[in-house]
């Protein structure tokens, strides 16, 4: 069985997206010849299983295959690649009304976590490692040896790990509502029920209840944005609500100082989880530089995507600039 929505690209009105129930056979596995397998191959060379160009938006959309499994992809614009990463349990769909946005003067590619909307779960357990190893096998796929990363809560924490892990790859960074993980906060969470922890309920309460633990973190009244956000949290399944204790797990604290590019913090200042410690973050990466954001909320950049757009694209074109210029 089958839920399909058809695709509606860059537009916050959930009416426009009707759903059908269909019943369809099995699909076979994707084949890859085993050079693509290996990535030793462009990733439009072998991997578009699915490519849809949306009429109005600019949006292309495809799966990657990888060595990590297959990642779904949205993409916008051309030029120096901004490779955008997104909070637990959401998708590309976050950064849908962002990337046209920094499709006008960017390659601006958003990718679905492993293990979160179409992207395949990775082999093993998952930690913020694993996802910026997929991340990177993304890139390479691409042909994309640099970039530009941003990453928003959970994004912002795989960021993090990407740029300590191969700094000479990361050109600019941005960490959006980014948590400050250490051992205190380790301790002060261990064994903590998640907010995205619900028990699944035949009576379908379940579903109410994750609404209601969700909607003081979003604008009041504004439902297309908590709708976005169930129709990913229940997509992701059991990682809704693991993709947070993934986060809380992560020695966050033995990579921050690991950071040698240019990096920006924004800090909404109506998101009470992250708000308070992005001074902390910020401290702990030599030369960043800390930027508040009045009025954004956990949802950030489908709440404020023309002010969040706006603020990735000054810095990381400043640092594109200088980086093209040696200076």
């Amino acid at each position: 069985m089958r839920i399909a929505f058809p695709l509606v690209e860059n537009s916050r009105d959930l009416s426009e997206m009707s759903a059908r129930i269909e019943v369809v056979p099995a699909r076979p596995m994707l084949q890859l010849p085993p050079e693509a397998a290996a990535g030793l191959v462009p990733a439009t060379a072998w991997s578009l299983e699915m490519s849809v160009t949306s009429t109005g938006s600019g949006i292309e959309r495809r799966f990657v295959a990888t060595p990590l499994g297959r990642i779904h992809t949205a993409m916008a614009g051309s030029g120096f690649p901004i490779l955008l990463l997104h909070q637990t349990p959401r998708s590309w769909d976050e950064y849908r009304d962002v990337l046209p946005l920094l499709g006008r003067d960017f390659r601006a590619i958003a990718m679905d976590t492993l293990g979160f909307g179409d992207s395949d779960a990775p082999a093993g357990t998952p930690s913020i490692e694993v996802w910026a190893e997929g991340a990177f096998a993304l890139l390479d796929a691409l042909e994309a040896p640099r970039a530009a990363i941003v990453g928003h809560h959970t994004g912002a924490a795989i960021a993090v790990e990407m740029a300590a892990a191969m700094p000479a790859r990361i050109d600019a960074l941005v960490l959006s509502a980014c948590p400050f993980v250490d051992a205190e906060r380790r301790a002060r969470h261990h064994g903590m029920r998640v907010i995205d922890d619900v028990e699944p309920r035949t009576d379908g309460t379940h579903l109410t209840e994750l609404w209601a633990r969700r909607q003081p973190f979003y604008p009041a009244h504004d439902i297309d944005l908590l709708q976005r956000f169930m129709i990913d949290a229940l997509r992701a399944g059991e990682m809704a609500a693991e993709g947070h204790r993934v986060v809380n797990r992560y020695r966050m604290e033995d990579r921050l100082g690991r950071i040698k590019c240019p990096t920006l913090v924004i800090a909404p200042t109506g998101d009470p989880h992250v708000h308070p410690v992005a001074p902390k973050v910020a401290g702990a990466i030599g030369g960043s530089i800390l930027r508040e954001l009045s009025g954004g909320m956990v949802p950030l950049p489908d709440q404020m995507p023309e002010e969040f757009a706006s603020m990735v694209r000054e810095f990381v074109s400043a640092q594109v600039t200088r980086a093209g210029s040696g200076s």
